[in-house]
């Protein structure tokens, strides 16, 4: 009977044993995958703060850009005014997607907002060359510049955007994070920053040579 009892013992705390090893690795397994979703996650989500920078930078250039050219256009009123309106409607996107980094709608507005301004900004620029004494306003020339350097730095900052949200969307899909991704709170993929047409595709010239 006493080695009846002790090796019902042992199989007890055998028992026990496996189960509190089993739930040690259940939980770093999840602590794993956790800790790897929120760095990739705040990975991406930084991205958007930098990118919002250089948007914000092109936000405040294009009042002065409009300013500079309406004397010269002054038949274009419909395109300048589209233009002001686009770029207002960025910077309410951006606001609201700064306060909500994580909102996929609020990130679907700024690019979809974004992508309409590089639109109007891009037929500015091709109906600009019809006023060649553009070329010779020393303002104009300067915002050119500087606008050109931030469509650089977004397009910079738009890839490594989305670099950083592919591989956070990649990762919460892979095995085994994908059992457990949505019950920690990672529903929603990060929205890709998409061109929409051709004019978006490449940053808007203004180059006042030709």
């Amino acid at each position: 009977m006493p080695f009846l009892v002790a090796s019902t013992t042992v199989i007890v705390l055998v028992v026990v044993g496996v189960l509190v090893l089993l739930l040690l690795a259940i939980g770093l397994f999840i602590w794993s995958v956790y800790n790897r979703l929120i760095t990739l996650q705040q990975r991406y989500k930084n991205a958007v703060s930098q990118i919002g920078v250089q948007l914000q930078r092109r936000h405040d250039l294009i009042p002065g850009l409009v300013d500079s050219v309406k004397a010269y256009m002054s038949h274009e009123k419909n395109t300048l005014d589209a233009v002001i309106a686009a770029r207002n409607e960025c910077q309410m996107s951006l606001k609201n997607a700064t306060g909500n980094l994580g909102d996929l709608s609020a990130m679907k507005a700024v690019i979809g907002s974004e992508n309409a301004l590089t639109g109007f900004l891009s037929r500015l620029m091709m109906i600009k060359e019809d006023y060649p004494d553009l070329k010779a306003n020393q303002n104009v020339l300067k915002l050119q510049e500087e606008l050109t350097t931030t469509e650089n730095r977004i397009a910079f900052a738009r890839q490594h955007y989305n670099d950083s949200a592919t591989l956070y969307n990649t990762d919460k899909r892979k095995f085994p994070a994908v059992l457990i991704a949505t019950k920690l709170g990672h529903r929603n993929d990060a929205a890709m920053w998409e061109l929409q047409d051709d004019a978006a595709r490449q940053a808007p010239s203004i180059n006042m040579d030709s």
